[in-house]
């Protein structure tokens, strides 16, 4: 039987069991997927890994909640502390005192808590179709997070993710239904952000205090055409945060990494290598 390539290492810290990726050598760089169903870390950030592995370490945690990461059947979300908690227990435990950040989507706001709350722990940052700031929940977003398992809804929600369709392959919808169809799975995805919504939302929020305060350089990279997070959340992160770049990639849903990835990869192995 094949090994599954979204299971790597495992590592239980507390009640949680985190399944994460860990390649190459080098000044750290840990990976924050989204929240989507069906996602894993390798799912969001297989074209990544290997590449920034070539000169970097490469950590891809499955955050609590959604992958291969196992939790008790009662646990509470709370946002941002119970994902801040596992991201910095899992540094700790990994003897990584300082790393890089990239997140993509629901990890990006992550990745702006984090950095809020522990700035000494993070070098640079890389926000990818980042929340953040204050938006109206889109129908899109309410698919995402409303999905029920079924091969149809999968491939209905990874047609909202990309600008280009022909990027939502069999392949990689059966790979996320199967995902999503695992015993308790679908109960677990249904505890983290259950309706109303645009709580969530507001909950992600970041104070304009907050982000004035950071003292990392962070690069923001959206979509122009995502559907999922609106662009004007990045151009406002962007125009909040003082040492910010900003990147907009035109003919670009919410999948920066995947729909332009060798652009991607290219913008950002420039921006890390600058702090060498």
């Amino acid at each position: 039987m094949d090994r599954n390539p979204e299971i790597a290492h495992r590592i239980t810290i507390g009640s949680i069991t985190t399944n994460y990726h860990d390649q190459g050598r080098g000044f750290p760089v840990m990976l924050l997927h989204g929240s989507g169903a069906g996602v894993t870390a390798w799912a969001n950030w297989r074209g990544a890994i290997p590449e920034l592995a070539t000169k970097h370490r490469v950590i891809a945690p499955d955050l609590v909640g959604f992958g291969y990461t196992e939790a008790p059947a009662d646990i509470e979300f709370r946002l941002m502390d119970t994902w801040v908690e596992q991201i910095i227990g899992l540094l700790d435990a990994l003897d990584i005192e300082k790393t890089d950040l990239i997140g993509n989507s629901f990890g990006g706001t992550l990745s702006l808590a984090l950095a809020i709350r522990h700035p000494q722990r993070f070098r640079r940052i890389v926000l990818m179709g980042s929340g953040g700031q204050p938006f109206e929940f889109t129908p899109e977003l309410d698919a995402l997070w409303g999905y029920t398992p079924s091969l149809d809804n999968m491939k209905r929600i990874l047609d909202i993710m990309a600008f280009d369709r022909s990027i939502v392959t069999d392949e990689l919808a059966e790979m996320r239904y199967r995902a999503t169809a695992r015993p308790g799975v679908q109960e677990r995805f249904e505890k983290v952000f259950p309706a109303p919504r645009q709580r969530w939302v507001d909950a992600q929020v970041m104070s304009d205090e907050d982000l004035a305060a950071l003292p990392h350089e962070i690069l923001v990279i959206h979509g122009r055409d995502d559907r999922v997070v609106p662009l004007d959340v990045s151009l406002r992160l962007a125009a909040k945060i003082d040492r910010a770049q900003l990147h907009v990639f035109g003919r670009c849903g919410h999948w920066t990494q995947i729909e332009h990835g060798a652009r991607f990869l290219q913008l950002v192995k420039n921006f890390l290598d600058e702090a060498e």
